[in-house]
């Protein structure tokens, strides 16, 4: 077993994957009887499985310190934001940094619900766990 594979068994099962969708409540009025629910995401059992997973994987591997994913990503010049980290040029990042980008969007899907869903339908994550497949492949 390669180091990342836990995580890169998922990309053939992302490939044109539903990932999710938003659920918003177009059915009650907002009224004391019938408040109106806030939209959320509802992720496909996928999404719930691979986030389990990259836990699971940053739980085993203490020593990579993905809870610093902040401080991996300012190391490399990649700010926590969404349109820096769609844009960061993973070729050159170390397999750390890639986990802190991963680390990064579940982390920030808890104070903007959709970010982790954002970052499946645009294709990062799968770009992302490819990069890791490549750094297994060479041995990094």
């Amino acid at each position: 077993m390669t180091q990342f594979e836990i995580l890169t068994n998922y990309i053939p099962k992302l490939e044109g994957n539903h990932f999710g969708k938003w659920v918003v409540d177009t059915e009650n009025d907002g009224s004391s009887e019938r408040p109106i629910h806030m939209p959320y995401v509802d992720y496909s059992a996928i999404i719930y499985n691979f986030v389990h997973d990259f836990y699971q994987f940053e739980n085993e591997n203490n020593d990579l310190k993905l809870n610093y994913y902040q401080n991996i990503l300012n190391e490399n010049n990649i700010d926590w934001r969404s349109e820096s980290m769609i844009t960061a040029d993973v070729s050159d990042l170390n397999a750390q940094a890639i986990l802190a980008l991963i680390m990064g969007v579940i982390r920030a899907d808890r104070f903007s619900e959709g970010t982790l869903l954002e970052f499946f339908q645009n294709g990062c994550m799968v770009k992302w766990l490819m990069q890791l497949q490549l750094l297994d492949d060479i041995g990094d």
